[in-house]
């Protein structure tokens, strides 16, 4: 098994972060309406340049990216780095493909072939990879030791729907140490879990949860902290949500939709660095 290659930093129990946020990079740098992002446990930063086919990465707190690679894909929506800093992006091909930046190279390989577009990729801690396929309504998965190409369908049937079974446009996803798999099912405005094996999800926040004093409005994202505080990007809603088992509240963007600070447009994900600090990918200002 390999260790996380991402942040899941551990807070006290009533934690608060500052509603205004610092513009860590903008359109100049990530140009128009960027989707990707992902903080690794060296704390590089990594996001995709959508109109310059382009993987910026940050290192050691750098204003300006410390390396830029050129590569080739129609539109990424998504982006995720190993601990050996192989760089896994959905490369938005009609065809569906998932390719592998080899790290310090600038080469890549084929990794998975699907039919849709991976609005949300994961690796689990068993070499696992997983896509969340968006127009296809379903996740599916490839142990990426196989020598063959072949995945598998976790979660979703194919067709849209709205039964525990089903999804509709799912977006991010995330996999716990138990191998649980998290989907922010963006068009049935709720977040499902799916416990390892099991094809039938259960609602844990949004529509037709328990936990639904919040609405959710197309989550797109969605993290886990060391606790299993679930963060979730409440798109259309434009504001980040933290819930647990016996509390649910806005933390980001709860004042409406806009360009201040203390507002968001449209994002779409979310990472949190070591320092738990909420880096928020703010797709319509075009902004982290």
């Amino acid at each position: 098994m390999f260790p996380s290659s991402f942040n899941q930093p551990k807070f006290c129990p009533t934690p608060a972060w500052n509603p205004f946020g610092i513009t860590f990079t903008n359109e100049t740098i990530l140009g128009q309406y960027p989707f990707a992002l992902f903080i690794n446990t060296n704390n590089t930063i990594y996001t995709v340049n959508q109109e310059k086919k382009q993987i910026l990465m940050w290192n050691n707190n750098s204003i300006n990216p410390n390396k830029i690679v050129n590569v080739n894909f129609e539109e990424s929506l998504s982006i995720f780095v190993t601990n050996n800093g192989d760089i896994y992006y959905d490369s938005g091909d009609s065809n569906g493909r998932v390719d592998k930046l080899i790290s310090n190279t600038n080469s890549s390989v084929n990794v998975m072939n699907v039919d849709s577009e991976c609005s949300g990729l994961f690796i689990d801690i068993n070499d696992t990879l997983y896509c969340s396929m968006i127009f296809d309504h379903k996740i599916v998965k490839r142990w990426l030791n196989d020598s063959e190409m072949i995945t598998t369908t976790v979660a979703g049937t194919g067709f849209s729907g709205y039964a525990s079974n089903e999804l509709s446009y799912p977006r991010g996803i995330f996999v716990d140490l138990n191998f649980d798999l998290y989907v922010a099912d963006c068009d049935n405005n709720r977040i499902q879990l799916f416990k390892s094996g099991e094809l039938n999800g259960i609602t844990i926040v949004g529509r037709g949860s328990s936990n639904d004093i919040i609405s959710l409005f197309c989550p797109s994202g969605i993290v886990l902290d060391a606790d299993k505080n679930l963060f979730s990007v409440d798109q259309w809603n434009h504001r980040i949500i933290r819930s647990g088992s016996n509390h649910i509240q806005c933390i980001i963007g709860c004042s409406g939709q806009g360009s201040q600070s203390n507002q968001l447009s449209l994002p779409i994900t979310l990472s949190f660095d070591i320092y738990g600090n909420i880096f928020i990918l703010d797709h319509s200002n075009q902004r982290i």
